[in-house]
């Protein structure tokens, strides 16, 4: 069977578990190097690379606070150390606060935002700075910056800056053939996705779907495949809805 990725190498922020989890196999799967970032659970992450390690593919667990611009330039550094080369990059790291903007502190708010903007945007950086040339890099926004949904203030506005963040560096990389895009999941069975949410309010957001349910972690890392594929490569600077439907 071909490996579309042989000889490439990856990274995957927040791999341990949900949607990272599945992006990382996926990629393994296709015969790329891994490395499965996580930043509390090595055991997860360990997991992900034990199974990727079980189908003849290569990875390795890499500790990183992506708060911190000090930990992802050691993971870029590391997997060139340990690969010889990164060529693709998937910003899946983040973190969900179901609450209305009227109660959001200012700790939590920094704290959103840290994550999901400020460790996405260097680890963009070093990337753009480390990345062999005809790479990938793939942002993970959302399709709730599209909806008008309460409680999503803060988590909608971080992911309204990943998008900007993805327009503006595919257009600063295209002379290096490197791609650039992002991908806005709708709902998805996650442990972070349930998070505050009771099961009436999941069915309902299942109800939206043209598909009538919410997606699976396999559903994105799938459109993740196709993205840093060779078939998909006259595509950059876009965002990708992968939602089922659930809103254009």
């Amino acid at each position: 069977m071909p490996l579309p990725l042989r000889n490439r190498t990856a990274i995957v922020t927040g791999a341990s578990r949900g949607i990272g989890r599945d992006i990382a196999l996926k990629l393994g799967a296709m015969g790329a190097a891994v490395v499965v970032n996580y930043v509390n659970e090595a055991a997860g992450a360990s997991a992900v690379c034990a199974e990727i390690a079980a189908s003849g593919g290569q990875a390795l667990p890499v500790r990183g606070d992506m708060r911190r611009l000090s930990d992802i330039a050691a993971m870029v550094d590391r997997t060139i150390e340990q690969f010889g080369a990164l060529n693709i990059l998937i910003n899946n790291a983040g973190v969900f606060l179901y609450k209305s903007i009227a109660e959001i502190s200012e700790e939590e708010f920094d704290d959103i935002f840290a994550i999901n903007v400020k460790g996405l945007f260097f680890a963009c950086q070093q990337a753009a700075l480390k990345m062999a040339d005809g790479g990938a890099i793939i942002n993970v926004s959302s399709s709730v910056t599209k909806a008008m949904l309460p409680m999503y203030g803060a988590y909608a506005a971080t992911k309204g800056a990943v998008e900007q963040i993805t327009k503006v560096l595919a257009k600063e990389l295209g002379p290096r053939k490197i791609a650039v895009n992002a991908i806005s999941p709708g709902p998805v069975d996650t442990d972070l996705f349930r998070q505050g949410k009771t099961e009436q309010q999941i069915a309902q957001l299942a109800k939206m779907a043209a598909y009538g349910r919410i997606g699976t972690p396999l559903d994105i890392a799938n459109a993740v495949a196709f993205l840093v594929s060779a078939e998909a490569g006259w595509i950059t600077g876009q965002n990708v809805c992968v939602n089922g439907g659930f809103i254009a």
